[in-house]
């Protein structure tokens, strides 16, 4: 049953704990850094984290969207309840307005559209096909 639970909940949560818990968090402040061998910086923010984590999330739920069952339906209703709480939580209340959550609601919706698009493809794919075959006849 917990593979039913969509992981892009995952991202959901942790961007609610830190905003709630710790509001005014920049989610452009450098949290590591390094000075590459070109002498140019690279610095990783807790934003790009974040959406690292959602596309890693996203990932993850690709991959189990090729299975069939109970599960797999109930995993793509959740994720549509997901990607609902994105878009609402993103509309209506302020620490969401933020680029960083608009990227994590699209990475919601690309659960949502893939994992119906590659459920159908698998199943169809299931149902064979066999132009020559007869069934058999009873006398």
């Amino acid at each position: 049953m917990l593979t039913a639970i969509p992981l892009t909940i995952v991202p959901l949560i942790i961007y609610n704990v830190i905003a709630f818990a710790f509001p005014g968090t920049t989610w452009t402040g450098e949290i590591f850094g390094l000075t590459m061998v070109s002498g140019a910086r690279w610095a990783l923010t807790l934003g790009d984290l974040m959406i690292t984590l959602a596309i890693t999330m996203l990932f993850l739920e690709i991959m189990k969207s090729g299975r069939t069952g109970s599960a797999t339906v109930t995993n793509h209703i959740l994720s549509t309840i997901v990607l609902i709480i994105y878009v609402i939580e993103f509309i209506l209340i302020d620490i969401a307005a933020t680029s960083l959550f608009f990227i994590l609601t699209i990475i919601a919706l690309f659960d949502v559209i893939a994992g119906f698009s590659i459920t159908i493809r698998t199943a169809t794919r299931d149902i064979s096909y066999n132009p020559g075959y007869e069934p058999p006849h009873h006398h």
